[in-house]
């Protein structure tokens, strides 16, 4: 394995700040990380073993240890938990033979959790190595694994037809993209790139600039800065280098919008970031795409090669004095990554830790350059803004949030899937689209947002000033409890914690501490007061916006469904507090003296 560790090294001309790279074809090669492997990567980059542990551990697909021949993972999110999760788990204890988070007798099968892997949709599912399987029941995994015993691997399994992996087919024969409504925005059909980059070609990059500013566009990832001031401010620096990044690393569960865009229009995507590019005097681009979306990479790779091959990346596009190309970064499963400071971070070949601000990206960002840094969808409708005009794009939506948008919407509805809306539209009307019946609860903008009712918030509207919905509803019927949902958003935090600060690293632990309370009927309105004021100071003081915004589901609930905590209220007592468990305080004692019992003996 040293041999090829070498090779790889050389691959990347022995580049630490591409550590990603290197570790990920170590482990796609070994199948983990060894000690040896590491402590060679240390030798030949002059780094200690300490150092590329340090971000080999930080990430959750790479492994320190032999993992199985195959290793699965199961989204264990809320809205998988609603349609067949906990029989597709018992399933494949039985099939594999062996305890999630632990490797089959036989060495074949790792098997592990996961969050959210983008299919909300369509869940439950799975990943197997890079190929996923959804809506899972146990009959299905009891095939699937059969199948791979018999000596089929997963790809073969899932791609029947042998479709090459550079083929949308290949996607579309394991997930369903789900596009239930578009517009004049998304997944159009009628764009012809050339000559769309030749007409941009002939205009100052401070005139595309102008177009993006006036059509008042603002980040879709979740944020909203205004993406014309962004790329107007990243412009102004001069220096030798700047860098467009695409922030493909949509983690957010209940968010999948990104994946189907990628999947038909990735060039929409790509002629965004050559248009950003151009205005603002960039000649590398990277698309940071999470591990969870491996099958659509070679698919990209290819729709890439295809724009290189029609003059439209690489050196002297269309002949012009403009050289831009666009490379993909793999993540490793880290939610985090999705904060652009970390995802620099990440880029760079570290541990993925948000980063102080300022300064800020557009000043120092990757390896220290200004960088702009957007998601998948704002590229996408920048592609069509700089085409189309400034007014046109103005046209929908409203006077401050301009434009269309889109929904990834899963849960208890009729149709879940992909919507486009415009800004302006009611939560009702949203609701009727998507055949939502018996509504309780509507969480908006993923675990982070803002979870809401119909009869109190139906008539609110999705706009940057009310429901800033960053594209993920999730539906709640009222057969769900939603004590239930807020517990499995606060594990989710807690996993996904990058633990650099302590308002995030441990407040979050003592949220879940707290909700464990009330689920167990053990709280007391003191732990309630308690849950609302350190919320708040964990919001308040946090490096970055997981821990800014880990706390919103629960102190929405709070206000929203307050009947739902105070019906699990403890009776105290001047003599009790219910909170306080006698036998976890003594079992600790006890089976000590149990011991010393038995030594006597």
């Amino acid at each position: 394995m040293i041999a090829e560790v070498q090779k790889i090294l050389e691959s990347y001309q022995f580049n630490k700040t591409r550590m990603m790279d290197i570790l990920w074809d170590v482990h796609n090669k070994n199948g983990y990380i060894s000690d040896d492997v590491v402590d060679e990567i240390a030798r030949s980059l002059n780094m200690s073993p300490l150092d590329i542990k340090e971000t080999a551990s930080f990430y959750h697909f790479f492994h320190d240890k032999p993992a199985g021949q195959y290793q699965i993972y199961l989204a264990d999110t809320v809205i998988g938990k609603m349609n067949g999760y906990y029989d597709a788990r018992e399933a494949l204890i039985e099939e594999v033979g062996c305890v999630f988070n632990n490797v089959s007798e036989d060495e074949k099968f790792g098997l592990f959790d996961t969050n959210c892997i983008g299919l909300s949709d369509q869940e439950p599912a799975m990943m197997i190595d890079k190929v996923v399987f959804t809506q899972l029941t146990p009959e299905d995994i009891k095939e699937i694994i059969s199948e791979i015993r018999e000596g089929k691997t997963p790809e073969e399994i899932a791609n029947p037809n042998g479709h090459s992996r550079k083929d949308v087919a290949y996607i579309d024969g394991m997930v369903s993209t789900n596009i239930q409504r578009t517009g004049p925005v998304f997944f159009r059909k009628d764009r012809n790139y050339r000559a769309l980059i030749m007409k941009m070609l002939g205009t100052y990059p401070g005139e595309v600039i102008e177009i993006v500013q006036n059509s008042n566009i603002r980040g879709r990832g979740g944020a909203g800065f205004p993406t014309g001031l962004k790329w107007k401010l990243c412009s102004e620096v001069e220096t030798d280098e700047k860098y467009v990044i695409c922030n493909a690393d949509e983690g957010e569960p209940g968010t999948f919008k990104d994946r189907v865009i990628l999947t038909r229009s990735p060039k929409d995507v790509f002629m965004g970031m050559i248009a950003c590019a151009y205005s603002i005097g960039s000649k590398v681009g990277i698309i940071y795409l999470r591990a969870e979306y491996w099958y659509i990479k070679e698919y990209l790779e290819a729709q890439l090669e295809e724009m290189r091959h029609d003059g439209l990346l690489g050196e002297k596009i269309l002949g012009q004095e403009f050289d831009f190309d666009i490379r993909i970064q793999m993540g490793a499963g880290a939610y985090v990554c999705g904060d652009e400071t970390a995802l620099i971070e990440s880029c760079e070949g570290k541990r993925g830790a948000p980063r102080l601000k300022p300064p800020y990206p557009v000043q120092e960002g990757y390896l220290g350059k200004p960088t702009i840094i957007n998601n998948v969808e704002t590229f996408a409708a920048v592609s069509r803004i700089v085409t189309k005009g400034a007014d046109w794009y103005k046209s929908f939506g409203t006077e401050k949030s301009t434009g269309t948008r889109l929904l990834s919407v899963s849960g208890d509805c009729d149709y879940p899937g992909i919507y486009r809306i415009e800004w302006g539209i009611t939560l009702n009307e949203v609701l009727r689209m998507i055949g939502a019946k018996d509504t309780q609860a509507v969480q908006v903008s993923g675990p982070s947002g803002e979870c809401v009712n119909p009869w109190q918030d139906g008539e609110r509207i999705f706009c940057y000033s009310d429901l800033s919905c960053n594209g993920s509803l999730m539906i709640f019927n009222n057969s769900r409890d939603m004590l239930d949902v807020v517990k499995d958003y606060m594990e989710f935090f807690v996993d996904e914690s990058c633990g650099t600060c302590s308002p995030c690293r441990s407040g979050n632990v003592d949220l879940l501490h707290k909700i464990n309370l009330v689920v167990d009927g053990k709280a007391t309105q003191k732990d309630l007061d308690e849950i609302v004021s350190w919320g708040n100071i964990i919001k308040s003081t946090s490096r970055c916006g997981l821990g800014m915004s880990s706390p919103n589901s629960l102190l929405n609930t709070l206000i929203k469904f307050p009947k739902i905590y105070k019906r699990k209220l403890a009776k105290v007592t001047d003599m009790v507090n219910p909170s306080f468990d006698m036998h976890a305080a003594t079992s600790v004692h006890e089976n000590l003296y149990k011991k010393l019992q038995e030594e006597a003996k």
